[in-house]
């Protein structure tokens, strides 16, 4: 694939200015800059992320009126059910909820629902079936709810007041729950600048943790005097990493703070599961994103997310393991699953694709398992690089989930095709929806011509973002150490790119691995050859010549020996 290179222009004297303040390097304060960084107070607070500069959790919307609405319930002896969603941060916003609102002395049951039977989201099969299992007067919505007008309104009908604990974006009009807490409400209100709006629904329910602590502690409540919330920051990291939300401002507090937690492995169901899915190494952003979130995920993308939540409040690692290798097993069948649709899905779209007029992808078909639609759609969207909707379901009605790029706001967009649409929901970047088959073909007309209008033609090639063009022959192991105090690095803090320009080969490339599907090769500049790593690019034209590179340093530890290696993005002619 084209990249659209696109080089950080140098600030010399704002870096220089910063580096020496802050004693680092021009290059780390290149780095700052290009992340939004400007002042020494900011770059500081990035540098050192601390749980102690987290906001109030009052600041929030509603949170005050979502708080007195659960102490109302406590006093009363009133149960309420936590209902929540199928994916990692559902998953996680729900067992961490389990867990606090037991601990400090509420009743509380939860409520998962089934992606297949009852949909995305609160649905109304969903909330019914809930108040079927669980007769309750509160439900508390966690990672769904903010477009649920209809659900809300049917269940404030039977006596069930409703508070919505979620990110996503929120409907005009917004439902009337008794609290709705999502960060949205900042931006379309202009309330609090101080409100960090990229919280994920486990941060969210941290912050309802945080703020039912502090609320109980003014009470007097002993269960709240020495309540200690950090506990929870294991699974704040796992479902803030795993819902791809960016990695700066608060969540880069919590997932740093989570991280640590997390490599305690107090919890025996993720200690399973860290060795089930063979992590060798210190849990990082990768692991969570790569090995340990797709197990967890896979309960809830072929049938019910409880065996997820079930592993994470397992009491012992004789409950744990079966649970861990029943994902694992899930898993296995969820690739298979996903393999199969993503190679008809691509087949399809190539077979049609034109590059001048096809600006959004619409596919589906029968008996496409809508478990897996979502990551499918991301696999086809790297191939073609267009906002992608996968689609799956039966006769009577479709689901899908879509992904898109930057410039194209998907659940927008799916706001315009609203008489089009069962339901949709979700981010700019992903979201979902519910489709009567019969119109799947206005659909992604619609879709096009919104896409046309909002979309420039550089905008439908992939960018490449590179920090700062550097000497290679400058670049050490040192550099290596200091560039990591970005970590952890993720979605919107992303790792260190960069270029070094008028390279030569000093070896030639050699295909390794396995399947012979990745190449190896070695530059040379300024007296120095560093290896480099190209992965799954045996078929990629090869550097000659003088050439530019394109790429991401590491530390490459082997037989006991560190160097700096380089692992390649692009290459193009000097």
């Amino acid at each position: 694939m084209k990249y659209r290179w696109s080089i950080a222009p140098p600030q010399p004297l704002l870096t220089e200015k910063l580096a020496a303040e802050l004693a680092v390097s021009p290059l780390l304060a290149q780095c700052l800059v290009n992340r939004g960084l400007t002042t020494p107070e900011d770059c500081a607070a990035f540098l050192d992320p601390r749980l102690k500069s987290l906001a109030d959790p009052f600041l929030l919307p509603n949170m005050s009126a979502a708080v007195a609405r659960l102490f109302a319930a406590r006093e009363r002896g009133e149960r309420l059910v936590i209902f929540g969603d199928y994916d990692v941060d559902g998953v996680t916003s729900t067992a961490l909820l389990c867990q606090v609102l037991g601990a400090l002395g509420w009743q509380a049951d939860f409520y998962l629902p089934g992606r297949m039977d009852e949909g995305y989201g609160l649905s109304r099969d969903g909330a019914a079936n809930c108040l079927q299992k669980f007769p309750v007067t509160l439900l508390l919505a966690v990672d769904c709810g903010s477009t649920a007008i209809e659900t809300i309104a049917w269940l404030r009908e039977r006596g069930v007041d409703v508070i919505v604990l979620d990110h996503h974006q929120v409907s005009t009009p917004a439902p009337e729950a008794v609290a709705l807490v999502n960060p949205q409400l900042s931006q379309i209100s202009n309330l609090n600048s101080q409100i960090f709006t990229e919280l994920c629904s486990v941060g969210l329910a941290f912050k309802l943790a945080h703020a039912l602590v502090k609320r109980g502690r003014e009470l007097g409540l002993a269960e709240a005097a020495q309540f200690d919330i950090r506990q929870f920051l294991d699974l704040v990291a796992l479902g803030t990493i795993a819902d791809l939300v960016p990695l700066t401002g608060e969540n880069r507090i919590l997932v740093s703070a989570g991280l640590e937690k997390l490599n305690q492995l107090q919890r025996p169901g993720l200690r399973a599961l860290r060795d089930v899915a063979q992590v060798s190494r210190e849990i990082g952003v990768y692991e969570v994103g790569f090995q340990l979130a797709p197990r967890l995920n896979a309960a809830g993308r072929l049938e019910n997310a409880a065996g997820a939540l079930n592993l994470i409040l397992a009491r012992d690692a004789a409950e744990a393991l079966p649970l861990a290798h029943q994902l694992d097993a899930r898993n296995r069948e969820r690739q298979e699953i996903e393999r199969g649709i993503a190679d008809e899905a691509a087949g399809a779209v190539r077979a049609r694709f034109n590059a001048e007029t096809d600006f959004v992808i619409v596919e589906g078909q029968l008996l496409w398992h809508i478990g897996v639609v979502g990551i499918v759609a991301s696999r086809v969207l790297r191939e073609f690089y267009r906002p992608t909707i996968i689609l799956g379901g039966d006769a009577g009605e479709w689901r899908g989930s879509g992904r898109s790029i930057e410039g194209f706001d998907l659940a927008a967009a799916l706001r315009e095709c609203g008489d089009l649409l069962a339901r949709h929901g979700g981010h700019a970047m992903a979201a979902g929806l519910s489709v009567a088959p019969d119109n799947v073909d206005a659909l992604r007309q619609r879709l096009n011509e919104l896409a046309r209008r909002a979309l420039k033609p550089e905008q439908l090639v992939p960018p490449l973002r590179l920090d700062a063009e550097i000497d290679l022959e400058n670049l050490t192991a040192l550099s290596l150490k200091e560039l990591a105090r970005l970590e952890p690095v993720g979605q919107g803090n992303p790792p260190v790119q960069l270029v070094a320009r008028n390279l030569k080969l000093a070896r030639p490339p050699q295909k390794i691995g396995k399947q012979q599907q990745h190449l190896k090769f070695t530059v040379t500049a300024g007296g120095r050859n560093f290896d480099a790593l190209w992965w799954n690019a045996a078929k990629a034209e090869v550097p000659r010549g003088a050439f530019d590179l394109a790429f991401a340093p590491q530390m490459n530890e082997f037989n006991g020996t560190s160097s700096v290696q380089l692992k390649v993005l692009d290459w193009r002619a000097a």
